[in-house]
């Protein structure tokens, strides 16, 4: 599989206190120009049971995201066994190699970044980043959640703020999705 080429985006997840939340910044590159300013790389599936946010080329994570739902109806909803099978798939298939992009997905339970190289990754600290800003974003977040009493909502807009003003590739134009606590 070739150089995944992650400019143009900046996904990042906290899980702290029983909360769950992903954001993503909205800047659409192509090439070295912007041309979209509010796109959406964050969303939840089953009634905002599960998170996802993916990085990558557009049509390849919209491709994936597709195909990471229908992985979750064959397993009844299970995000593990959905992820694994979903990176099975995109490791053996002649097509589904090629494609440039990787996800982070997100139930009450578990957070797992998903790559086309066949990983299912659950971070030890709760916090998972990837994209051009991926970095930047996990290292403000690990602070947030190690050294605030911020939630993981606010967190993650404190984190993806300060990758958007260090990664040119990163915007100040977060969604931010959340699964809260149960009550």
């Amino acid at each position: 599989m070739g150089k995944i080429d992650m400019r143009g985006t900046t996904i990042c997840c906290i899980r702290k206190n029983g909360e769950v939340a992903i954001g993503g910044d909205g800047q659409v590159t192509l090439g070295d120009t912007v041309v979209k300013h509010g796109g959406r790389k964050v969303r939840t599936i089953r009634d905002g049971a599960i998170l996802a946010g993916f990085a990558g080329s557009t049509a390849d994570a919209m491709n994936l995201f597709e195909r990471f739902e229908a992985k979750l109806d064959e397993h009844a909803g299970s995000l593990l066994r959905a992820a694994v099978a979903l990176a099975k798939e995109w490791r053996t298939d002649k097509y589904l190699r090629q494609l440039e992009a990787m996800m982070i997905v997100a139930d009450r339970d578990n957070t797992l970044l998903i790559s086309g190289n066949g990983d299912v990754l659950e971070p030890d600290d709760g916090v998972a980043a990837i994209g051009s800003g991926g970095a930047y974003a996990k290292a403000a977040a690990t602070a947030l959640v190690n050294h605030s009493d911020l939630t993981a909502r606010d967190a993650i807009r404190e984190a993806m703020g300060i990758a958007a003003n260090i990664c040119i590739y990163t915007n100040n134009n977060i969604t931010i999705e959340s699964i809260d606590k149960e009550v």
